[in-house]
């Protein structure tokens, strides 16, 4: 059967990319950025809070809405009446704070899951001489190393080979098992940068190689500076991302050398896990890692990481 002209099939197909959301304007998520504040001499109390335009303030929702919850992972948890809401509060500009005013804090904290994905990125490969994956390589960093874009990462005793490592790093904002690939970013509420410090000593040489222990130090996941929604990104797999240390650059890529993308990387993990809103995913990083230097350099007491993504942000923080 066919109607004016289109297909059965051609409809299915029709009605799976509007509810996924992939034809822009079509998603219900809207163009804003969104973060996690608390008040200078308020540290106990976390805030959700929508940007306004660059070097302006932070509109904070719950002085809005008394109904909007204080934490990002909550916000996500309400759906499309936290989105609504936070579209109704920056269209009317009012109870903003200025930024003079506040700490940014990490996007999320307290996720259920900290993702990562490990040699995704085609240059990344090269750099040492690996074959690309033909399947997502999947680990973990634990929630608590997460922190925020402007804290210190302290340098741990136990190890003598901290490394840095920019990376894409998106947030799940729904519920979802086995989500199908084309519907994958409906399930994403936006994307923000990440840090992901990695102890190479402990990741290649003790523990029996396991990843895990190397990567996940208290503070070795910076995050920020905000969470970033789909609808404000012309192209996310189509980014600058950098990495600068002391100021010089030491990566320098695009996320056009993604190997596997978001809705590759949505469909796959939640084969495995149910994905929650609040999860988040950090997407593998580029070439200019300082173990794969020659001679190979770590990070020290005192230096200074900046990690940036075009569109997004940048995130900087002190080694301590």
């Amino acid at each position: 059967m066919r109607i004016l002209g289109i297909s059965q099939l051609s409809l299915r197909r029709l009605n799976a990319v509007f509810s996924a959301g992939t034809i822009r304007g079509t998603s219900s998520s809207a163009a804003m950025r969104l973060v996690q504040f608390c008040h200078r001499g308020g540290e106990g109390s976390v805030r959700v809070g929508v940007e306004q335009a660059e070097g302006q303030g932070v509109i904070d929702l719950k002085a809005f809405d008394p109904s909007m919850p204080s934490t990002m992972r909550e916000f996500l948890e309400m759906g499309q009446k936290g989105m609504d809401c936070a579209k109704r509060a920056l269209s009317s500009g009012q109870h903003v704070v200025s930024r003079s005013d506040i700490r940014l804090l990490s996007p999320v904290t307290g996720p259920e899951k900290v993702v990562c994905v490990g040699m995704n990125y085609k240059d990344h490969c090269l750099e040492q001489n690996a074959p690309i994956p033909k399947e997502p390589i999947i680990f973990s960093k634990f929630p608590s190393t997460i922190t925020g874009p402007y804290d210190d990462i302290i340098l741990p005793e136990e190890s003598q080979e901290v490394d840095w490592e920019v990376e894409l790093a998106f947030v799940i904002g729904r519920k979802g098992k086995h989500v199908k690939e084309e519907e994958a970013l409906s399930y994403v509420a936006g994307f923000t940068v990440a840090n992901d410090v990695s102890a190479r000593d402990w990741q290649m040489k003790r523990n029996g190689k396991q990843w895990l222990l190397g990567k996940t130090f208290d503070t070795f996941c910076p995050l920020g500076p905000a969470l970033v929604t789909t609808e404000a990104l012309k192209d996310v797999h189509n980014l600058g991302i950098r990495c600068l240390v002391n100021g010089a650059a030491v990566q320098d890529s695009s996320t056009s050398q993604l190997i596997f993308h978001t809705e590759k990387l949505v469909a796959w993990v939640s084969q495995f896990v149910t994905l929650c809103p609040g999860d988040v995913f950090l997407t593998g990083t580029p070439p200019g890692v300082g173990v794969f230097r020659n001679p190979p350099v770590f990070l020290k007491r005192g230096d200074v990481v900046e990690c940036q993504i075009d569109e997004i942000g940048s995130i900087r923080n002190t080694v301590v």
